[in-house]
Order: structure tokens, then C-alpha cells, then sequence
């Protein structure tokens, strides 16, 4: 509602930054690390692993990085990048609030335009135009800061709301879960090797085309995208011979991304289904979504007529019990003291901006 009484102005991308490029790392040259690389693709915000690479360059936090597809972030954390991002600084301070919401317009004013075969690069961003706030035909930053408080405290409060409701406040470990922990990072865990095809059958799906769907949230419609877990929108009901079953994953050919479905959901082209021959629960969801995503490189590699026999004869390691047994009761256990580490940074961060 604010922003329909709002005026606005146009500018140059170029009055507010300058820029410079990152430096190529290849994938064989990356040392482990715990300085994030951040590389072209909106998946994870462009980060594509930690690095600890010397020769690097560290791009301090509160900028803003664009990569050749024009995907455009804001950074609040310090990093390295390769050569296909441009990082901007600014010519004169503007504030880590103002930042998400110039972020937005970059990437509704670059949104479509560039792909591989027309990449963003320095040229691009010279002629690059935004739309903001003005407020005496001059950029308006009180009331984008303003703004992005007001958004940054509905969603702490919902964040709240859904901690609550989930009992996931609870983020001390329990002397089990803290001992597969320690057992997990001092590698005791004992492995065995599994073939994919005695785990998960791999079935195509019945598709249809976006102009197909219906009014209502019934059902998800997923595609290849690799955003938003493949779901391009829901839909209510079309038809009934095309329906998913929930508690499968869904397998989209274009990035092999492989994202579990917690509810029932049609299907774009080219888009595979992938169903455990094992019980599963939310934490071995969680332990297969990972292992199975992990499969993507050798995916990628081949034709897309092949993918079905690739994938059902790829061996995966697990960790076992006695008789080489797969032990899901493990990984159950990992996944819970995992989560509560996680859970327990949010946690803290959401009890701070509450304070604050």
C-alpha cells in the first residue's frame, strides 16, 4: 500500500556505485575454506562453496554483486568472488537497510534480459537504469530503509510465530545427539556402498503446459526451475490422471535438482519422479534430499535419454550397522542435531532483532 502513493525517479546504476570484477577460481584450484565463493546462479544466492584461497581478493560486507545472468544480491557478509560477478561499492554511504531495496529494483529492472548467450557484463552495467523513491527529485534512502524495517519486523514476527507453532525452539542437544555428532565430525561412522536402483524406482511423469492450471493451492506445479523447490505456482484440481503423490522426489532435468514433495502436485516437461522403496520421515528427507543433490554433477553429464539407467546404477555411501545394514536410525539422529544447530543461530538472531 505504501508504495502506490510513491514518486518516483529514474537513475543510472553507475551515479551510486562503482564497480569491480572478481577472479576466476577453478573448481580443481579451490582450497577449503570458510570464506564464501560466490559464482553465476541465483540457487543459494550465488554461493557455491567456502573457500580459503590467499590469492583471492575479500570483498568486504555491505555490498552488492551482480553476476553474467544479472541475478543481483546483497551481501551482508564479507567474500570472494570469480570472474563473472561484478562487485559494487559505493561512491558515497548508503546504509545496509537501503541496500535490499535497491537490490529489488536491480533485478526488476534487469529481470529477463540476460542469459548465457547475452551475459551482464561492465558495458551492461554502465547503462543499467533504476527506478527509487525520490523525494525532491533526489533519491528518497529515508524512506527505503523505513520500508525495509517495516518488512524486516513482519518477518521476524512470523518467524517467531513459526518456531512456536513447530517446536523447533528447542536447540540444546541431547547427550545422544551430541554423541552421533562427535562420532560424525571424528569420522567413526562405519559405510557402505548402495546402488541407487535398490533404493528409489525413477518414473517419467504425465505434463502439461503453464496455460493449463487452475485457480487454488491444492496442488503444486513443478518444473524444471530450480527456484522456489521446482515449484513454478500451485493450482487447483485439472485432471486426475496427471496427479503426483506426495512423498516422492521430484527430478527436473535442466539442473538435476531434486526437491522432496510434501504434497500432491502436477508436472511440467520434462520432469522426472523419483520413489523411495524404504519408509522415510522428515529427517531422513532432509539426509536423502542431500545425498541424492550430490548426484548432480554426474547427472549433468549425460544425455537426457540416459538419465533413467545413470541414475538407477550410481552407488552412494551410507552409513551402516552391524551386517552392512543401512542405519536410518543414525541419520535421523545426525539430521535432528544438525537442524538444532541451525536452528539455534536463527533463534538467537530472531531473539536479538526482537531486543533491538
Amino acid at each position: 500500500e505504501q508504495l502506490k502513493n510513491v514518486e518516483w525517479g529514474e537513475f543510472f546504476l553507475k551515479d551510486f556505485f562503482k564497480i569491480k570484477r572478481g577472479k576466476r577460481l577453478t573448481i580443481k584450484n579451490r582450497i577449503k575454506g570458510n570464506r564464501p565463493l560466490i559464482t553465476a546462479g541465483y540457487e543459494n544466492t550465488g554461493v557455491a562453496g567456502y573457500i580459503g584461497n590467499i590469492e583471492q581478493e575479500i570483498f568486504p560486507k555491505n555490498t552488492i554483486t551482480i553476476d553474467m545472468f544479472a541475478n543481483s544480491f546483497y551481501r551482508n557478509y564479507s567474500y570472494s568472488a570469480d570472474d563473472n560477478i561484478l562487485v559494487l561499492f559505493d561512491k558515497n554511504y548508503i546504509s545496509s537497510k537501503a541496500k535490499p531495496f535497491i537490490v529489488n529494483q536491480i533485478n526488476k529492472s534487469l529481470n529477463k534480459k540476460y542469459s548465457y548467450g547475452n551475459q551482464y557484463r561492465i558495458n551492461s552495467f554502465n547503462k543499467t537504469i533504476i527506478q527509487l523513491p525520490i523525494k525532491n527529485n533526489k533519491p528518497d534512502f529515508e524512506f527505503m530503509e523505513n520500508f525495509i524495517s517495516q518488512i524486516e519486523n513482519e518477518r521476524i514476527s512470523k518467524l517467531q510465530n513459526y518456531l512456536e507453532v513447530t517446536g523447533l525452539k528447542d536447540y540444546n542437544l541431547t547427550d545422544v545427539e551430541q554423541k552421533v555428532l562427535d562420532n560424525f565430525e571424528s569420522g567413526k561412522f562405519k559405510w557402505g556402498k548402495f546402488r541407487l536402483g535398490d533404493l528409489f524406482e525413477i518414473e517419467n511423469t504425465l505434463s502439461f503446459n503453464k496455460d493449463k492450471l487452475t485457480i487454488g493451492n491444492q496442488y503444486d506445479y513443478v518444473t524444471r526451475t530450480s527456484q522456489n523447490q521446482g515449484i513454478l505456482q500451485t493450482t487447483g484440481f485439472v485432471n486426475k490422471e496427471n496427479i503426483n503423490e506426495s512423498g516422492v522426489w521430484s527430478l527436473g532435468l535442466l539442473q538435476m535438482d531434486f526437491f522432496y514433495r510434501y504434497k500432491p502436485w502436477y508436472a511440467g516437461q520434462f520432469v522426472r519422479k523419483v520413489i523411495p522403496k524404504f519408509k522415510v520421515n522428515k529427517n531422513t528427507v532432509l539426509y536423502f534430499t542431500t545425498v541424492l543433490n550430490k548426484q548432480k554433477e554426474k547427472l549433468l553429464t549425460v544425455l537426457v535419454r540416459d538419465i533413467d539407467n545413470t541414475f538407477l546404477n550410481l552407488k552412494i555411501q551410507l552409513p551402516t550397522q552391524k551386517n552392512n545394514q543401512i542405519d536410518y536410525k543414525l541419520m535421523e539422529i545426525l539430521i535432528s542435531a544438525i537442524q538444532k544447530l541451525v536452528i539455534k543461530d536463527v533463534i538467537l538472531y530472531a531473539n536479538q532483532k526482537i531486543e533491538s
